[in-house]
């Protein structure tokens, strides 16, 4: 079984929950994309962990973890994430994490160039986390990327290659944003000191994934952030630099030649944002500091407080489309217990008229909000059976699933691995 588990909205749905749930039901686990520009916050019976690179099947003892081939990878942030997770007693050994040799390794160089843009845009910032993501990935597509396998190589090739970047890069740093040029040496040594632990974890991911699934192995994908951030279907360009959705994941993980067999899709019982760009049904004030409050709804990388609004009907039933998702999980559906009537966004108003799709470009700035209200159906925190929630809730989940047009299978009522329902 190939299972993509996958984010409908804006991201920090709670993908990492969810794979740290079905994790014991898969062999290995792979993060396919991305970098350390999100987190997944994973509670259970050893504590709550925050993983930013790490696959969070890292936190099941039995699974094997991949970084894919997908991934950008900040060696010295891996470094300090798995020291940290040892420091919590979480076994990390080369025979539970394998790591891509052909994954783009995110440099300083890139975390600085991040930052300036960021800084020169200023008020027209694309709300970066300032994590060197979209850098890394301007490199990779330039031909300009030092991958996890350089490592391999001699000091003298490594050293040639990062002169040669650095070259081209100070003609940016100092003749473009005239600030410091970039050091090569002190990027080789910052490579060694950051890679050189990492050289026994080095695979080629493709031969293993592809051995494993001939073997019958069965292998869960693992996305970060949401179908909205996707970079050719997201809100661009308030998106991530990669491609988050399903179609993606044999790509990133190292396997071209495989086709996923289910996509279980995230989404809250609400919505949230971290970030820039268009969030038609945003609450303000007092109305999103309660929603906030309730979901603790603060950035698992960056610690900033998210974006907050009800379910947003059109947005979500656009998520499910481009992820092809084949069932539901809905998670923090207790938050709700703070409200007696819930707002549910069903339609947007564009330029006077209703509509019921998902925009692009600025016609999405343009979109305000249409909403319903739900009754509110009280305290459901920890209900692990789906005969014990109040009918109003039972009308909820039935409203959302209708909605979509894609059942619900998992149900969140708490943030422990077992605070959940299962629908089927």
């Amino acid at each position: 079984m190939l299972t993509a588990v996958v984010g409908i909205n804006w991201g920090d749905e709670g993908k990492g929950r969810m794979v740290d749930l079905l994790g014991s039901e898969y062999d290995i686990i792979v993060r396919y994309q991305g970098g350390n520009n999100a987190g997944h916050t994973v509670v259970n019976d050893r504590g709550k962990f925050i993983l930013n690179l790490l696959p969070s099947g890292i936190l099941r003892p039995e699974a094997v973890n991949v970084m894919g081939v997908g991934m950008v990878i900040d060696l010295e942030h891996l470094f300090h994430e798995m020291e940290h997770l040892r420091e919590q007693g979480v076994a990390i050994s080369p025979e539970n994490l394998k790591i891509s040799d052909r994954a783009v390794i995110c440099m300083p160089y890139c975390k600085l160039l991040d930052c300036l843009e960021e800084d020169r845009l200023a008020d027209k910032k694309y709300g970066s986390t300032r994590r060197g993501i979209a850098p890394v990935y301007s490199d990779k597509y330039m031909k300009k990327g030092i991958r996890i396998g350089d490592l391999l190589e001699s000091d003298t090739y490594l050293l040639e290659k990062i002169r040669d970047i650095a070259e081209w890069k100070n003609l940016f740093v100092e003749q473009g944003y005239h600030a410091d040029p970039i050091d090569p040496e002190e990027m080789f040594r910052w490579l060694r000191t950051y890679g050189d632990p990492i050289l026994p974890y080095i695979t080629d991911t493709s031969v293993f994934l592809n051995d494993a699934i001939d073997r019958k192995k069965s292998v869960m994908f693992e996305a970060q952030l949401g179908a909205l951030r996707d970079i050719d279907y997201g809100i661009y360009p308030f998106t991530s630099s990669s491609s988050v959705i399903s179609a993606y994941a044999p790509i990133g993980a190292g396997v071209p030649n495989r086709q996923i067999d289910e996509t279980l899709g995230i989404m809250k019982a609400y919505s949230s944002c971290v970030g820039e760009g268009p969030f038609t049904c945003e609450m303000f004030g007092e109305e999103a500091h309660i929603l906030r409050e309730a979901g603790g709804e603060y950035g698992a990388a960056t610690g900033r407080p998210r974006r907050v609004g009800g379910f947003d009907v059109i947005a979500s039933r656009y998520g499910v489309r481009v992820q092809g998702a084949t069932s539901i999980a809905l998670t923090k559906m207790d938050v709700l217990s703070c409200y007696d009537r819930i707002p549910v966004c069903t339609a947007y108003e564009l330029d006077g008229k209703i509509i019921d799709y998902f925009p692009i470009g600025s016609a999405l700035d343009r979109c305000k909000p249409v909403y319903e209200y739900l009754d509110g159906f009280g305290d459901i925190g920890g209900i692990t059976n789906y005969a014990d929630l109040p009918e109003n809730a039972k009308k909820y989940i039935d409203f959302i699933e209708k909605s979509i047009g894609v059942p619900i299978q998992y149900i969140s009522t708490g943030a422990e691995r077992d605070s959940y329902i299962r629908m089927f």
